[in-house]
């Protein structure tokens, strides 16, 4: 992404940056064709059978298929047998809710209000993302439904309908998902992460050369670092893999994704030709092709060191080393990642819950809930209000702007509304122009499986243009398949387009505008409360019966990486920010991703020396010893609390006051060591010792840059 903050900040012309933006987002990459079609084939698929058998509510079961979980087809079935127990939750929940209310709008009004609120904070703290996002879908279809002037028993027909049409869904797209299955090839983490390894050190073996790279490489290096890394993070947190793994491979996921866009910046420089260049550039690319094959053969990879003695000609070519140093440290103290991949009740992890450990506590879950709730509250009355119930579609599509609203901004609130406007003037077109002249679901079919390829491509881009792609679809399916029949009436268009339009214009209102902050503040926030929590966790556990200490210790952990994944995705958000601020924000970011990947290695350091901490069966030390590490990690948290002191600005002492707790740390566990006769427990101490000094490493180097970062120019 350093890649893209670059180009955008000297681009002379909007339109030539826009061209280019939309040719790096649209370009294709390994297994995006393979998602399209199951995509489209899903999608399709329940067109044609809720046309054919004229199943209600097809339009949204056919935009459904674009929000189930696709991170693998295991973890597809997983998902869509744990949302039978919340789509009957909902279900009930909703006929019991109509039965009590229906006949009292006052009543009424307030109940879908609290419906509204919860289907939002169920949305951001359930664990299972897929089912929050089915038991809010199912709200937002059906809650026009309780305010026609139908017979009651009609309503209860058309709530089962939805059920079932969200259901069938449900159903073609795991059965979609089973028959790629055998097409899948490699890990959903892995693979593409060696993707990303193999065009680093393509690049790097033609500098290596003392010759310029081709423009595929360059282009290749280069599209990479427009692509990112959000997927893969997002397929990180939705996926089944224990908690441990998730957390490491989100530091690989980082550290990969930062040499990616330093060796993109490294293709605008001159190529490095001397002699010892070429051969630190030689080390370098066998140091990235062996941590290539590790990952792909599911091993850790073995400790990195290279020669600093000599600066090279380029500065990024020591960040690279730098970052590469860094990727087999995210595993101290690991077992192979075959072994991590998979939960393992005895390894420790959390046990399952529905919600997150934090539903209860963090205030930002309520913030959430209340602007989602009260923009949805406010076009539910405004279309009772002036009687138009075909703009309720802006209940809907609050919803679904809810899903994108991490890092949101004023520029992606544009993308909203031209993916809006673009979808209604092509469903409105393609009804004057093509629909009149088809007479059959054949015909149809084309048509649609068409339109809902380029949507889907368009979806499948980076997070900073997949919404445009399903707000194209929505618009296409909520003109097209409400009836069963070939819609060529205008009226219906109208009208669902400005209930789409309604609902942009308050979600940007309440999101945007009421609640607005600008994305480098609210990034820098969210940093420097990462930091904090790191200090917390550092002088943990702080009780001593273990339940208590084990479950703070997931608490804060899920905290810290909520953060951290917050912090990236508001780092993508700054890119869209234009202003008198701009170049300070763009330079607060490239710090902060810079320092991304050290505070997650830290962070991973810490849940180690946790361990060591709790006594946890393994890592037991000898009591001198134990006393000496608290020490040490008190003096770490003193450290972490002068850095964010820093950070916001406040006055904090400039000693270095971890390196006397270390040295006698080291000087007790020296002599343990020379008195202990058995070489596992030499050896097991030795490995706790440099576990701490990595992380004193690692925190000196990051007060040193926050240092430099402030120096005056």
């Amino acid at each position: 992404m350093a890649t893209a903050a670059q180009r955008i900040s000297n681009v002379p012309s909007p339109l030539i940056w826009f061209w280019q933006f939309l040719k790096e987002e649209l370009a294709s990459y390994p297994g995006r064709a393979r998602l399209v079609a199951r995509i489209v084939i899903a999608a399709t698929i329940v067109m044609i059978l809720t046309m054919t058998f004229r199943i209600p509510f097809g339009a949204y079961a056919a935009i459904y298929t674009f929000l189930i979980s696709r991170e693998s087809p295991r973890k597809t079935v997983k998902s869509a047998m744990t949302e039978v127990l919340v789509f009957v939750c909902a279900a009930f929940y909703i006929l019991v809710g109509a039965m009590l209310f229906v006949n009292h709008p006052m009543f009424r009004l307030l109940w879908i209000v609290a419906t509204l609120f919860i289907m939002f904070y169920a949305l951001n703290t359930m664990t299972n993302y897929t089912a929050a996002v089915r038991f809010g879908w199912l709200i937002v279809i059906t809650i026009p439904l309780w305010d026609m002037r139908i017979p009651a028993e009609a309503k209860l027909e058309e709530m089962l309908w939805a059920v079932g049409a969200i259901t069938l869904a449900s159903l073609v797209s795991v059965g979609v998902e089973l028959a790629f299955a055998g097409l899948s090839s490699g890990d959903q983490i892995t693979s593409p992460l060696a993707e990303r390894l193999a065009a680093v050190e393509d690049l790097l073996d033609h500098y290596s050369k003392g010759e310029s790279a081709n423009k595929e490489t360059e282009k290749r290096i280069t599209h990479l670092a427009m692509l990112g890394t959000s997927n893969l993070r997002r397929i990180l947190q939705r996926s089944g893999y224990s908690p441990h793994y998730a957390e490491q491979m989100g530091a690989v996921v980082v550290l990969i994704g930062r040499l990616v866009d330093v060796a993109a910046n490294l293709t605008h420089l001159v190529t490095c030709n001397s002699e010892q260049d070429r051969r630190r550039i030689r080390d370098l690319v066998q140091s990235v092709s062996g941590i290539r094959a590790d990952l792909l053969k599911g091993r850790i990879p073995h400790p990195i060191h290279f020669a600093t003695n000599v600066l090279p000609a380029s500065p990024l070519l020591s960040e690279m080393e730098r970052t590469v140093c860094l990727i087999p440290e995210v595993f101290a103290s690991s077992q192979p990642l075959s072994t991590n991949a998979s939960t393992n009740p005895g390894s420790g992890d959390p046990p399952f819950t529905l919600f997150v450990r934090d539903a209860w506590s963090d205030p930002e879950h309520i913030k959430f809930a209340l602007k989602g709730c009260l923009a949805a509250s406010l076009c539910y009355i405004i279309y009772n209000a002036v009687d138009w119930p075909g703009i309720s579609t802006a209940v809907t599509t609050c919803f679904l702007t809810a899903l994108s609203t991490v890092g949101s901004s004023h520029q992606k609130q544009f993308l909203r509304i031209t993916a809006a406007v673009a979808g209604g003037a092509l469903g409105i077109g393609i009804q004057i122009l093509v629909l009149p002249e088809l007479d059959s679901v054949g015909g149809f079919t084309v048509l649609f499986s068409a339109i809902m390829v380029a949507a889907a491509w368009v979806a499948t881009a980076g997070p900073r243009l997949s919404y445009v792609g399903l707000q194209v679809a929505l618009v296409f399916c909520i003109i097209n398949l409400q009836e069963f029949r070939i819609q060529t009436a205008l009226a219906p268009a109208r009208d669902r387009m400005a209930g789409v339009l309604l609902g942009l214009f308050m979600m940007w209102l309440i999101f945007d505008q009421l609640w607005s902050a600008p994305a480098v503040g609210q990034m820098r926030k969210t940093f420097t409360a990462t930091l904090r929590l790191l200090a917390q966790f550092a002088r943990e556990p702080l009780s001593r019966e273990l339940r208590v200490a084990t479950d703070r210790s997931y608490s804060i952990r899920e905290a810290i990486n909520k953060n951290l994944e917050q912090t990236r995705a508001l780092a993508d958000g700054v890119l869209f920010e234009f202003g008198p601020s701009r170049e300070q924000g763009l330079l607060w970011r490239d710090r902060i991703v810079r320092w991304q990947p050290q505070v997650r290695i830290l962070f991973l350091t810490r849940i180690a020396l946790w361990k060591y901490r709790a006594q946890l069966p393994g890592f037991e030390l000898p009591e001198a010893i134990q006393a000496a590490q608290q020490e040490f990690d008190y003096d770490l948290a003193g450290k972490f609390d002068e850095i964010t002191n820093r950070m916001e600005s406040k006055s904090a002492s400039v000693e270095n006051i971890t390196q006397s707790s270390l040295d006698r740390l080291e000087r007790i566990i020296e002599i343990y060591s020379s008195k202990e006769t058995d070489p596992l427990l030499t050896a097991h101490t030795q490995a706790f010792l440099s576990l701490c000094r990595t992380a004193e490493n690692l925190t000196v180097s990051l007060d040193r840059e926050l240092r430099v970062s402030q120096a005056p120019a």
